[in-house]
């Protein structure tokens, strides 16, 4: 999977920051729990890591230097999100329209 280069910085945020990937690992979680498809899930948590984003680019050197340089422009964290939900959560079951039938096989 390919992050785009602000998601890249997020993640290696998060990742060298233990307090912080706890955080993110019981917030994606709990979005997990939430939302019942996927996809609704990576879309709010998206929105979520966003807003983080921009709140560390006041505060934490990288995101600083990096707004410094290129201005906060809106960029998507979906990829992020989606690379998270598969990395932390496990595997919701397929309901039974979504499995295959046995002559499918």
């Amino acid at each position: 999977m390919a992050l785009n280069p602000s998601e890249q910085l997020l993640l290696d945020y998060v990742t060298s920051h233990p307090e912080e990937r706890q955080f993110w690992q019981e917030k994606v979680r709990a979005f997990a729990r939430t939302y019942r498809d996927d996809h609704e899930a990576a879309a709010r948590l998206e929105t979520e890591l966003w807003a983080y984003y921009r709140e560390r680019s006041a505060v934490a050197r990288p995101f600083r230097e990096r707004v410094a340089r290129e201005g906060l422009t809106r960029v998507s964290m979906r990829g992020l999100a989606e690379y998270w939900l598969r990395l932390w959560t496990s595997p919701k079951p397929k309901g039974k329209s979504q499995q295959k039938a046995p002559w499918d096989e």
